[in-house]
């Protein structure tokens, strides 16, 4: 299965997204998601970002809305707007959830 995954919270329980399995895993950060692209917490990325396999993504318009700019995000991430969004879930993801 590929499963695209839209995380919108910076604070938030991980025992969900640390349970997803996929063959291909793109998780999306939308809203307050798109902290996890950009801070730092103790020197160290975001656990998030930690996830073996996955390919990250960080909304454009949601990260520049909070002050932040492309040369900001972390390397394991890419900066895409929202037609690149549709363009993901209608090409490479056959699902899509929410966390």
């Amino acid at each position: 299965m590929k499963l695209a995954v839209f995380l919108s919270d910076l604070r938030r329980t991980e025992d969900t997204y640390d349970r997803l399995k996929a063959d291909k895993l793109g998780v999306i950060l939308v809203e307050n998601g798109v902290y996890h692209a950009v801070l730092k917490e103790g020197g160290k990325d975001s656990p998030i970002l930690s996830k073996a396999g996955a390919n990250f993504y960080v909304l454009s318009d949601d990260l520049e809305t909070r002050g932040f700019t492309a040369a900001q995000v972390n390397s394991k991430v890419k900066v895409v707007s929202y037609g690149d969004i549709v363009d993901l879930i209608m090409n490479d993801y056959e699902k899509t959830a929410w966390l």
